[in-house]
């Protein structure tokens, strides 16, 4: 494993000062206040928390990071933080790439590497999907190594409306992305989603302040996957959807956000509860 974050005063011309600097005045509104907000309405924080903040190498996460450092300056309730990122089989470009945004913003993260690429494409089927399952699955148990008990990932609002809007129209189904959830195989431990009211546009106007430049997708999978149809290729065509829609009527974005506020179960033919066992709406007829 390896940390790197810890950079003298003046490196990267004061990149991650400037940066600060920015979330504290031009980007507050939008970002850490849209930030806090997101922590506070669905409890995400908890006195004593130990979260640890997983660093893809994205815009996203990266900005999560710096969000949690400003967050802890203010210090109102008493947590910690721990700045992971796992390194899953990048090429050496890509893991430079991390390593260095992790030093000129002033970000200690410790990075930690595995076989995921290699074993997912060794499956052939579904590889995205069986990627993300794998990469969850170490973020937890290095999470856990490190003694915390969340780990925070950097989805944001558009992640949230685009998976509600794909579960209809491609898996049939009503759900969205939540904003914290415990896990199934990892006792104690919770996934938290900070960044859930926080708006991609947002996120790349502030990229587009500071130069700043962020791994995409760096799997060898994923040029395929939009050519072929794949989750990748699906999520671009809803995000264009709901562009094309959204530029129509403004309203629609939080419309799709809202709708899974606003379920209404005498209006719905059939649901599953927590454990999983379909209603019918005529059942107790």
């Amino acid at each position: 494993m390896s940390t790197f974050g810890e950079i003298s005063a003046g490196n990267a011309d004061g990149l991650a000062k400037k940066v600060e600097e920015g979330i504290r005045g031009k980007f507050r509104r939008r970002l850490f206040s849209a930030f806090a907000k997101g922590i506070v309405t669905y409890g995400l924080l908890e006195e004593g928390d130990s979260v640890a903040v997983c660093v893809s190498g994205g815009k996203d996460s990266f900005l999560m990071a710096k969000l949690f450092q400003e967050l802890k300056r203010h210090n109102k309730i008493a947590f910690s933080l721990k700045f992971i990122s796992m390194d899953p089989g990048y090429s050496p470009a890509n893991r430079q790439l991390i390593e260095k945004n992790a030093a000129a913003l002033d970000i200690p993260l410790e990075i930690f590497s595995t076989d995921v690429f290699a074993d997912a494409y060794a499956a052939g089927k579904s590889p995205c999907y069986l990627c993300a399952r794998m990469r969850r699955g170490h973020l937890y148990a290095q999470a856990q190594k490190l003694g915390c008990n969340k780990i925070a990932l950097g989805h944001h609002f558009d992640d949230v409306i685009e998976t509600t809007l794909m579960g209809m129209l491609y898996g049939g189904q009503m759900q969205t992305m939540m904003p914290r959830v415990d896990s199934a195989n990892f006792k104690g431990m919770r996934l938290i989603r900070p960044m859930y009211l926080v708006r991609e546009r947002d996120i790349k106007a502030w990229q587009e302040e500071y130069g700043l430049k962020f791994l995409q997708c760096a799997c060898k999978f994923t040029e395929q996957q939009i050519s072929a149809n794949g989750e990748e290729g699906k999520r671009l065509k809803v995000k264009n959807l709901i562009r094309s829609l959204a530029a129509e009527d403004p309203e629609i974005e939080m419309n799709i956000f809202r709708s899974a506020e606003n379920v209404n179960l005498g209006t719905v033919i059939a649901y599953k509860d927590k454990e999983g066992v379909k209603h019918r709406f005529d059942e107790n007829i």
